[in-house]
């Protein structure tokens, strides 16, 4: 593939890294910084690549949505904290038929995990005594708090126990990122784990949805992607 790759911060480094180990081409590179441009001046860097990763910052996606859209490129988002966003992004895309593959998390293993916890809620729906809680940590230069992955954990989990779940989030050195789901009572706890050793996970992530946003038209969530692999 012939990539661009949007922010150069750890995670667009990781993704270039493991790009070019993977024998793809990285043929532009945009800082975060340069993301904030006009949009028509950016689009005009992208026309002819493949595909497009974000990693940059908030702020940028709905230009770098926009300038993907009119450069005709697919657009995989691993940014967080652009909720806010949201619809004006998703409306891009949906009106120019563009491509858009999004995610509160790229790691392969955070998917998992989501399946994992979204039976764990449906299992202490019908038990009594039991208080969910969710609770999060992160390096010192994560800007969002909680984590998106941390608000999708409780999403999943309300479409079971329909309550107020509490999350605590942690900012502090190096954490690649830790998320801790729990079901508390006066007996016992149970705490589902999902601890990242490094960002290479979801670099990996971030590049499968790269390929298989090749050809596709239409906005689609990583958990799409994960969902297709898995029920093969």
């Amino acid at each position: 593939m012939k990539l661009g790759v949007i922010g150069y911060g750890a995670m667009g480094q990781m993704v270039q890294a493991r790009a070019k180990q993977d024998g793809h081409q990285v043929a532009v590179t945009i800082s975060s910084r340069d993301a904030e441009r006009d949009p028509d001046d950016t689009a005009g860097l992208l026309r002819g690549l493949d595909v497009v990763i974000d990693f940059s910052v908030g702020s940028a996606v709905a230009k770098n949505a926009a300038a993907c859209a009119r450069a005709g490129v697919p657009l995989v988002e691993g940014t967080t904290g652009w909720s806010d966003q949201k619809e004006e992004v998703l409306r891009t895309i949906r009106e120019s038929k563009g491509t858009l593959v999004y995610g509160a998390n790229f790691s392969i293993g955070v998917n998992i995990f989501y399946r994992i916890v979204a039976q764990a809620a449906a299992l202490y729906k019908s038990v009594e005594g039991y208080e969910p809680f969710i609770e999060e940590a992160h390096h010192s230069r994560k800007r969002d708090a909680p984590s998106g992955t941390a608000l999708r954990l409780r999403e999943i989990m309300n479409e079971e126990l329909q309550s107020d779940i509490p999350i605590v989030s942690t900012r502090a050195g190096y954490i690649p990122g830790t998320h801790r789901v729990g079901f508390d009572s006066a007996a016992d706890q149970i705490l589902l784990t999902h601890s990242a050793r490094s960002r290479e996970g979801f670099a990996a992530g971030a590049l499968l949805a790269a390929r298989w946003s090749v050809g596709r038209s239409g906005v689609f969530e990583f958990a799409d992607v994960i969902d297709e692999i898995v029920n093969k």
